[in-house]
């Protein structure tokens, strides 16, 4: 039975759907959820579908619906999987935002609000709320360790969460009509969301707060280890000809295809043992070596751990009584010791070298897969132009000999040039013998880094290369580091050989972490470097910025500093400096009320400015890392300053403009206007 057609009124924000069958009483817990967010009843939707249930649940949908004239209720026979309820409610739906609500979960307070103006600000087609589980389900955590604007699946690990929930935008739903298959009997949701991530225009993730906590209901039909492959196949072979679909030969297709031969084929490889053999020859083991051959490259069998390509392997080869052997035993293969030659390190595997397996020692190869402990502790200026970087390493299980050492790497990111940093070891006894450089300093000196020449200006990625009994490993460094590093405390104006200079930018990428230098030309004739600028803590849209006279001193005769502001437009208004007592080195401090800038771009510079001495030297205000955006009241209304650019490449740039107020209002009314 179909809910009555709705009453003609403003569009909602969101629909929320929710599959119910004999869901109580964790069902009443997830509704009201709904229908206490914070975004407002009146901006949502609430489509419940009760598949026939037969514990309380229809009589529970009718008590809220009651009370509740967002929540439309939907009776449909059993049957279908949790499929068809859903497409059941997408049909139904009118919000702009789709988001799907297990009746066993249930959402966090402020949870859409913060969803649909993450995807309202960035334009992004799919958000992912950070989701939690009171009751130890696992989660994913990855991809919840901050908030990311606009990404996609290969900038994030988004991918690695297929669930549904999420919030949707209908119009990409509606423009591929998306659908989760009715005939599968788990894993439904996950062709359906990989579909979606595939052809979004971009991913939001907030990760701030948490939006969806789940419970344990539902984990033993989600765990393959307790799944039979007759339930999951389906979905499994939905997913490969999705990935397959929507993306090309590449990396992208290498990236998405990884998480599916990793998780979904090697997974149901291992569960074959639980299944009648005869069926597993005849039924499963010839699609799923279809799914190795066709979609698992050679560049993404590179990737795969020692295990996994050995199974690939025998899977593709049609070796199927092999593969099983492997199978049956891994757990006890596993722990099976590690061979160390001209540099590689082997899994010491029956098959290794056995002629009769004849199986290439590239599936042994466990090299690129040995853990590197390393930590980052810190990085400060030493010198006039020579950053010191303090940390840690060591190869996980290997012992470095007399001979072995760590070097820092730095690659230029654009030009591939790389450049090798020797380090000095800080702690050389290691327990059993021997010599680790697990304790490390390593002195780079921007102005003789290359070969004695000046490091060039561009932006160079540091890593680690740590050897251990003649076994090199190069790993990104940095995105393990001591708890409140502020990196950005190092950034500096460096002498860059004769009568030049440089600034030099530290800095933690996204959304990985890791640490890079930006090098760029110092503004000529700079008069100052900025060391710090923040928004006052009292002061609202008041912005602060301090720094330092360049060379140390006082300023020259007959000219001043000042806090400059100029507008596109050509105005330009000056601010004061004001010197911390004696200022042998010059420190100083200005403010800048940016909220009584008219609207625009705005550029902040600070410039020394005299009569009669020819044009301002300016130097720039680089932008803080982590400075956020800030709101004040002007005249009764909302206005805002937000900074245009999130590094220290170029000048701080502000953009002033009004809080839409169609906004505001549609907030209040619950409603599109």
């Amino acid at each position: 039975m179909l809910p009555r057609t709705p009453r003609p009124g403003p569009r909602p924000r969101v629909s929320v759907i929710v599959p119910a069958h004999n869901a109580m009483p964790a069902l009443t817990r997830a509704l009201t959820s709904a229908m206490e967010q914070t975004i407002g009843i009146a901006r949502l939707e609430i489509i419940a579908i009760d598949a026939g249930s037969t514990d309380g649940t229809a009589a529970e949908l009718d008590r809220l619906a009651a009370d509740c004239p967002a929540l439309k209720v939907v009776r449909q026979e059993p049957g279908g999987g949790p499929g068809r309820p859903r497409n059941t409610g997408l049909d139904l739906a009118r919000g702009e935002y789709v988001f799907f609500l297990d009746a066993d979960g249930h959402l966090g307070p402020d949870a859409l609000r913060r969803m649909v103006a993450m995807a309202d600000q960035n334009g992004t087609d799919v958000v992912l709320g950070k989701m939690a589980s009171p009751t130890g389900r696992g989660v994913p955590r990855a991809v919840f360790r901050h908030n990311q604007l606009r990404t996609d699946v290969l900038g994030s690990h988004a991918y690695s969460t297929l669930g549904p929930w999420k919030l949707f935008r209908r119009s990409l739903i509606e423009r591929f009509h998306l659908r989760f298959p009715e005939d599968c009997r788990t894993d439904e949701d996950q062709p359906f969301t990989a579909a979606a991530y595939l052809n979004a225009s971009a991913i939001s993730v907030v990760a701030d707060y948490d939006c969806y906590h789940l419970t344990r209901r539902g984990t033993t039909a989600r765990n393959p280890a307790r799944t039979g492959l007759t339930d999951r196949i389906d979905a499994i072979r939905l997913l490969f000809q999705t990935a397959a679909r929507y993306t090309q030969p590449g990396p992208r297709r290498d990236h998405v295809m990884r998480r599916h031969i990793r998780r979904d084929l090697c997974g149901a490889l291992r569960a074959l043992p639980r299944e009648d053999e005869t069926e597993a020859r005849t039924r499963f083991l010839p699609e799923l070596r279809r799914w190795a051959t066709d979609h698992c490259s050679d560049t993404l069998f590179r990737t795969l751990t020692a295990p996994e390509r050995l199974m690939v392997h025998l899977l593709r080869t049609g070796r199927f009584d092999d593969l099983l052997t492997v199978i049956r035993a891994a757990k006890e293969d596993a722990g099976r010791g590690r061979l160390v030659e001209k540099g590689r390190v082997y899994w010491l595997h029956p098959f290794f070298r056995d002629p009769a397996a004849d199986v290439p020692d590239d599936c042994f190869d466990v090299t690129d897969r040995l853990p590197v402990r390393h930590h980052l502790t810190g990085a400060a200026w030493c010198g006039g132009s020579t950053l010191r970087v303090r940390g840690r390493a060591e190869v996980k299980g290997l012992d470095a000999g007399p001979e072995d050492r760590t070097e820092l790497v730095l690659r230029h990111r654009d030009a591939k040039d790389e450049l090798c940093v020797p380090v000095t070891a800080l702690d050389e006894e290691a327990a059993g013998g021997g010599t680790v450089n697990r304790d490390f300093a390593a002195d780079i000196d921007i102005a003789t880094a290359d070969d004695g020449a000046p490091l060039r200006p561009g932006v160079w990625d540091v890593f680690l290369d740590v050897r251990a009994q003649g076994v090199s490993r190069t790993i990104r460094f940095g995105n393990r580091h001591d708890e409140g590093l502020d990196i950005g405390t190092a950034r500096r104006v460096v002498a860059a050989g004769p009568g030049q200079r440089a600034r030099v930018t530290p800095y933690f990428t996204t959304p990985y972490g890791n640490l890079s230098l930006d090098i760029g030309p110092a503004p000529r004739g700079a008069p100052c470097e900025v060391t710090e600028a923040l928004w006052h803590p009292s002061d609202k849209g008041t912005l602060v910025v301090a720094g330092r006279l360049l060379p140390p001193g006082t300023p020259p005769r007959n000219r001043v500093l000042r806090l400059r502001a100029e507008h596109t437009d050509g105005r330009v208004l000056d601010h004061p400096v004001r010197y911390a007592a004696g200022h042998p080195a010059g420190a100083f401090t200005a403010r800048l009320p940016v909220r009584d800038l008219a609207r625009g771009r705005w550029t902040v510079t600070l410039a020394l400015v005299g009569h009669g001495e020819g044009p301002p030297r300016a130097a720039p205000v680089p932008p803080p890392a982590r400075l956020p955006g800030t709101r004040w009241v002007r005249r009764g209304r909302p206005d805002y300053a937000k900074p245009l650019t999130d590094r220290g490449e170029t000048t701080l740039e502000l953009r002033i403009a009004p809080v839409r107020l169609l906004a505001a209002v549609r907030n209040r009314l619950g409603g599109r206007i």
